[in-house]
């Protein structure tokens, strides 16, 4: 497939403007807060306290020349395809052998999963690592979201982005590039993978659905383990993607108060890392209210938390919806976190993926590279390694 023409890339700087963060502070002050009933906890969505202990935080303490650092701290660029912004850093390797890598998020993360995991991957001799497993690391946001929203169009969905990131990949130069992918970047990643075999080198997931061989009967030759995962998916079909549904058939009308109330859009969001995270049921044992808050703020300072959800409409319209996601048969690797909120069994992924690297994770999630960025790190390293 053709990559077309990338406008040429800018270098980018993030800076926050002191009115944005007056703005922030006296809106957080005037929150109108919804009662909790006794001993609610997280049953009904997000936990009140938890989220207004996070909010006071943001309200009062959290360091914004901190945030700036953070996402300064990789060189970044800002850029145009068909007509839609994007954003991604780029971290040259100092190695002369190191292999060029794409990492695609998802959501409701954004590049800031990637913050922690650029620079080893970009420069293991400087993290303790062997440089024989250095990247080139390219790591965009998804058009629609943060420096790269919002979508300008209708229909921009998950097809358009495969081919503005090739197209990002080809302009730089990376004729042959590596791909790693979770939550949307898995799906990314697959038509990557299918799609643009020629450049696609290699697949890395952390997390892949796959639908089963016979429909009618799902759990036929499933052993225990198997079957253990579609019990697990079907309790979490009934108590976890409510937003799903929401997001692919009304995102404007949830937008208009996640766009106006930063309590809002921060309780829409740290319900689902605390549900789709290994916390063991409080979002700080995974996270720091810094980390949390830095991708939070992306939202809230770009604007884009609805044009992020409308990925969701564009991908389920009827008009758009695929029937069924095509095969990959490059060699794909698969690392499963034992809290990742959806399981797919092995079999079923292994007739969709050409699977030639599988890693039982010891912890982690849905947030994998936010959440255990060396174990991460050191399992992308251990799978490509076999294709330098």
């Amino acid at each position: 497939m053709s990559a077309g023409l990338i406008a040429q890339p800018q270098a980018f700087r993030v800076t926050v403007e002191p009115a944005q963060v007056d703005d922030l502070r006296a809106r957080l002050a005037r929150t109108r807060w919804p009662d909790q009933l006794p001993g609610a906890g997280w049953d009904y969505g997000v936990e009140l306290g938890a989220l207004q202990s996070l909010c006071r935080y943001w309200e009062r303490d959290y360091d914004w020349r901190g945030y700036e650092s953070r996402f300064n701290a990789h060189p970044q660029f800002t850029s145009e395809f068909e007509g839609q912004p994007l954003h991604f850093y780029l971290r040259r390797s100092p190695e002369p052998d190191a292999k060029p890598l794409l990492l695609v998020h998802g959501w409701p993360g954004s590049v800031v999963e990637f913050h922690d995991v650029i620079g080893p991957l970009a420069d293991p001799r400087a993290h303790g690592g062997d440089p024989r497993n250095a990247f080139h690391v390219v790591a965009p946001s998804l058009p629609g979201y943060g420096y790269s929203g919002p979508t300008r169009r209708r229909g921009y969905g998950a097809d358009d982005i495969a081919k503005a990131f090739d197209a990002i990949m080809r302009s730089l130069g990376y004729a042959r590039y590596f791909v790693q992918g979770g939550d949307w970047g898995s799906l990314i990643g697959t038509l990557l993978g299918a799609n643009y075999s020629a450049q696609v080198e290699a697949l890395h997931l952390n997390v892949a659905s796959a639908p089963p061989p016979d429909p009618a009967d799902p759990r036929a030759g499933l052993d225990a383990g198997a079957l253990a995962d579609l019990e697990h998916n079907a309790r979490i079909f009934k108590t976890e993607m409510a937003y799903r549904e929401l997001q692919s058939t009304k995102p404007g009308s949830l937008a208009v108060g996640l766009m106006d109330s930063p309590a809002g859009m921060a309780g829409w969001l740290l319900e689902k890392f605390h549900g789709w995270s290994d916390c063991q049921g409080d979002p700080l044992n995974a996270f720091t209210y810094d980390k949390l808050l830095d991708n939070i703020s992306l939202y809230w300072l770009t604007g884009t938390i609805a044009s992020s959800m409308r990925l969701y409409f564009e991908d389920a319209h009827p008009d758009r919806r695929r029937t069924q996601l095509p095969s990959v048969s490059i060699p794909t690797g698969m690392a499963r976190f034992p809290a990742e909120f959806l399981r797919f069994p092995r079999a079923w992924i292994e007739r969709k993926y050409k699977v030639v690297h599988w890693s039982e994770m010891q912890r982690g999630g849905h947030f994998a590279a936010m959440e255990q960025p060396q174990a991460f790190v050191d399992d992308l390293r251990l799978f490509f390694a076999r294709f330098r």
